[in-house]
């Protein structure tokens, strides 16, 4: 990855933040059982993960014939929330991350806003971010465009080039790198478990993107 400062690192939300991808994927496997309908980890993580909600509605429609009314969306939520509380962990040491940044923070996700705030509730990073959450209802285009990046880097007041997105997924890295920002894919989540990605701007925890990135951490952070 390219060296140029970093003033902004703009942090995807599932996956990233929040290990709930897993959690999903098993609530969209039993939702779409009910229709005879089984996608697979691989499915999910092609189709689904990074996607918003329009192109998973387009995505079941075009490859399995069925419409996702309303009802459908709302059981999945319901179920998705269910599982939130009983199990939504953050990612292993985000919050030492996040209490050690020495550059201004956001958060870009292609969740929407009530997912999304339900999600930093139920793990406790909500106060971390408070009014630096950039949903996609906020752009005319979700991602692969850059536009839900770009119009965070706007509104914090930050160069694209002078900005790190921390992503999962390929369509949010592909946004990132249309919005002419650097990136990280992160695969720390358990839906990415096994992944074997040797890239350079690849980081499979935290402690490591402690490590990559000492300049814009707290020294008392990095030092072992």
């Amino acid at each position: 990855m390219k060296k140029s400062s970093i003033n902004l690192v703009i942090f995807d939300c599932d996956g990233v933040l929040i290990d709930s991808e897993v959690l999903s994927m098993q609530a969209w496997q039993s939702i779409l059982a009910k229709f005879n309908i089984a996608i697979t980890r691989r499915y999910f993580i092609a189709n689904f993960l990074g996607k918003s909600m329009e192109h998973v509605r387009c995505k079941v429609e075009e490859d399995f014939d069925l419409s996702l009314t309303q009802a459908i969306e709302d059981d999945f939520h319901t179920l998705l929330f269910q599982s939130f509380e009983r199990q939504l962990t953050n990612t292993p040491g985000i919050i030492e991350v996040l209490s050690s940044l020495r550059v201004p923070f956001c958060l870009a996700t292609s969740s929407s806003p009530e997912r999304t705030k339900k999600a930093l509730q139920t793990t406790g990073l909500l106060h971390f971010f408070n009014d630096r959450i950039f949903t996609r209802s906020l752009v005319s285009r979700g991602k692969p465009a850059p536009d839900l990046f770009l119009h965070a880097a706007e509104v914090m007041k930050c160069k694209p080039h002078n900005c790190l997105v921390i992503e999962d997924s390929e369509p949010g890295l592909a946004a990132a790198q249309a919005a002419n920002m650097q990136c990280l894919h992160f695969i720390g989540g358990a839906h990415l478990h096994n992944l074997v990605d040797n890239t350079d701007n690849t980081i499979a925890s935290w402690e490591t993107f402690i490590k990559r990135f000492p300049d814009i951490m707290n020294m008392s952070t990095t030092n072992e």
